[in-house]
């Protein structure tokens, strides 16, 4: 193999080359050194951001466990009520045909009753307790002595009957007795 020199053109040629590319290599490092700095930049809001989403990550993971919470307590609750919603579908089951019956009753009742008396009711209601006490204590034995009282009062007629008699046979009672019955009559007594 041969061995070839260079003549004094291809050096100059060379050295005019490696010149070039000198120049060109030291005009790309301002630009090297802009994008070394936007890179730098773009790692620090590439950072930024991978911060932003690991707080929201925790977030949601807080969210996601305040659910879970959320759920468990609702799906305590929830089996809680089982046993009343079955016992309240027995009532509702028992009582809907008088429910039903009683419907056209209490649509009526709203419909016609006036608030003063709800008022006037509440007022009974509250009373009720002196009225069944005043019952109890005065008017039932009262009326239990009623039985007593019609012989009495029997007696009471038929000693006023003798006295009306006895009165009749006085002299002048007659004219007296046409008086008291005209007197009447014009103010429409009978």
């Amino acid at each position: 193999m041969s061995l070839v020199i260079p003549g004094p053109q291809a050096v100059v040629s060379f050295a005019e080359r490696v010149r070039n590319a000198v120049f060109e290599v030291l005009d790309a490092v301002p630009r090297l050194t802009r994008l070394l700095d936007a890179v730098e930049l773009m790692l620090r809001d590439v950072s930024a951001l991978l911060e932003r989403i690991e707080a929201t990550r925790v977030a949601a993971d807080g969210v996601v466990a305040r659910v879970d919470e959320t759920r468990r307590n609702a799906d305590l609750l929830l089996g809680g009520t089982g046993p009343t919603l079955e016992r309240l579908q027995e009532l509702l089951d028992v009582f809907q045909p008088s429910l039903d019956k009683l419907q056209p009753v209490i649509e009526r009742l709203a419909d016609t009753t006036s608030p003063e008396e709800v008022t006037a009711l509440v007022t009974l209601v509250d009373r009720l307790p002196v009225l069944v006490k005043e019952l109890d204590e005065q008017v039932i034995p009262m009326l239990n002595s009623m039985g007593t009282v019609a012989p009495d009062i029997h007696d009471l007629l038929g000693v006023s009957k003798e006295l009306n008699e006895m009165l009749a046979r006085l002299p002048g009672m007659k004219r007296v007795k046409k008086r008291v019955d005209d007197e009447q009559a014009l103010r429409g007594i009978q």
